[in-house]
């Protein structure tokens, strides 16, 4: 129930949807008795759309997240376990595809080459509320990590979880980690904070390893405009349905935490 609420909550609140229907909106509305409120309602949604779109103001949104769990050295060790959220890849007509959340796959390659002994464990199912998943993001984690070298023997996945909740509470059960054992936690910077949440609750302990900045960490981030809107607002989203998206999971009490830190 949780899951497909949150699916369509998020596409009446997404803030480049709401700007688009609240546009939508007001066309209609301009053919009405209406027509005067249309044309500030029309206004509105168009520079909430310039905002997102061109203005700092993603940057800025999204800097919190990323800056509330530090990088960590790549080489520094022992590590059980690498644990890659799904979110970026896919298969598509046979082949991987991913999107620009990418970073997650490259840095747990680059992480299992570090540690020889580690296991890789990526956990992703399907999260598409219209459709049946026939090729699971499993599925393409699988192509990409014996594509580039990994050992089969060496890979742990889990193709069933659709949210983040349901990567930690699947995975701790696929794994079952002991006290003592280190295993480092892969998602996007943004995403930490509500993954690592979610993970703690689900009683498995892992460190932090954020990857894929949206922001740069310098003043730069404040006044540097994006040059295409596609940018802007695909991080828009991003940064909005992770506040969004830490809220809602306190409020269902799958955090602990509103916010989590380290």
């Amino acid at each position: 129930m949780f899951f497909t609420l949150s699916k369509i909550v998020w596409f009446l609140l997404s803030p480049v949807n709401l700007m688009i229907l609240l546009a939508a909106l007001a066309a209609v509305l301009a053919f009405t008795r209406f027509a005067r409120p249309a044309r500030w309602l029309g206004a509105l949604a168009l520079l909430g759309l310039l905002l997102l779109a061109f203005s700092p103001l993603p940057r800025i949104v999204v800097r919190p997240l990323e800056n509330r769990f530090p990088q960590q050295e790549a080489a520094k060790g022992p590590v059980t376990g690498i644990v890659v959220l799904g979110g970026a890849i896919g298969v598509a007509r046979g082949d991987v595809v991913m999107n620009y959340a990418a970073a997650r796959m490259t840095k747990a390659v680059e992480l299992a080459r570090l540690h020889p002994g580690a296991k890789v464990v990526f956990t992703g199912g399907g999260a598409n509320l219209l459709s049946p998943v026939i090729k699971t993001e499993a599925d393409g984690a699988k192509l990409l990590f014996e594509g580039l070298g990994l050992p089969p023997e060496r890979l742990v996945l889990e193709d069933k979880s659709r949210n983040t909740r349901e990567n930690a509470i699947f995975t701790r059960a696929l794994v079952t980690p002991k006290p003592g054992e280190r295993w480092l936690l892969v998602t996007s910077a943004s995403h930490m904070p509500r993954a690592m949440g979610v993970f703690r609750k689900a009683g498995f302990p892992v460190e932090a390893f954020p990857v894929d900045y949206l922001s740069a960490d310098e003043p730069a981030d404040f006044i540097r405009p994006y040059r295409k809107a596609s940018r802007g607002l695909d991080i828009s989203d991003d940064a909005f349905k992770e506040w969004v998206g830490l809220v809602a999971y306190y409020a269902a009490g799958y955090t602990d935490a509103l916010f989590p830190a380290p």
